[in-house]
């Protein structure tokens, strides 16, 4: 399980604001987007593994809504290449955060407590170099539309089976405490978002919206904890 308190302080709003203020939340169209069939095959497996993962809390009556989550477009893919060539020859690892699901709970001046699951997958290339692969993200809490209230960094190794190019994650994340100013303040006044930990380089070639197949290497593919292959 993982946890974020949110403490708010200058230092933090600045250190912070600067990084997701320049990066767009809208994805652009895709120059190679997915055909209709190949996205429906994609949301369909991602489903049925994440109906195993459902958050175990209830469905809870809050006094307002509950903040917005989104994943950043700018960190929401992850491509390494070796070599300096970008091409899907030269891909080590990539990933892609798939979505996010989350509940929310507060009532009257209490904090908002936002509980979460991100969907990662994460693919191997040709150049990769082993079977597992740590992979680095962060949640940060905004003041929606002003600027970054908290943001922490989390990691969590990706495991390839044998015969597999590439894995379904699923990271929970139990406790992500908001405190408000007063029981007026709801949930929609701020925005929970997610995101790889990326460089510069690595933001503007997602913007540009070139894209590879994660697994990059033209063999099968499976999930996380299925059979591998023989």
């Amino acid at each position: 399980m993982r946890r974020l308190l949110l403490t708010v302080s200058a230092a933090s709003i600045l250190s912070a604001g600067i990084v997701l203020a320049q990066e767009g939340q809208l994805p652009p169209q895709s120059k190679n987007g997915d055909t209709r069939r190949q996205e429906e095959s994609r949301q369909k497996r991602i489903e049925q593994q994440f109906a195993r993962d459902q958050l175990p809390i209830p469905n809870l009556e809050n006094e307002g809504p509950c903040p917005f989550v989104k994943v950043l477009y700018d960190a929401s893919r992850l491509t390494e290449f070796t070599g300096g060539q970008k091409s899907a020859t030269t891909v080590a690892y990539s990933g892609e955060i798939e979505g996010v699901s989350a509940l929310c709970r507060y009532k009257a001046a209490e904090p908002i407590v936002v509980e979460m699951i991100t969907t990662f997958q994460i693919g191997r290339g040709p150049m990769a170099t082993g079977d597992t692969k740590t992979i680095n993200y962060w949640i940060a809490v905004t003041d929606r539309n002003k600027g970054i209230l908290a943001k922490q960094p989390f990691s969590f190794v990706a495991k390839f089976p044998r015969g597999a190019d590439r894995v379904l994650e699923f990271q929970h994340t139990d406790q992500i405490t908001i405190p408000r100013a007063a029981a007026t303040v709801s949930g929609e006044n701020f925005e929970v978002l997610v995101g790889f930990e990326v460089t510069p380089e690595q933001a503007a070639f997602n913007r540009d919206g070139t894209r590879f197949p994660i697994d990059a290497t033209g063999r099968s593919a499976q999930a996380a904890g299925a059979p591998a292959a023989r």
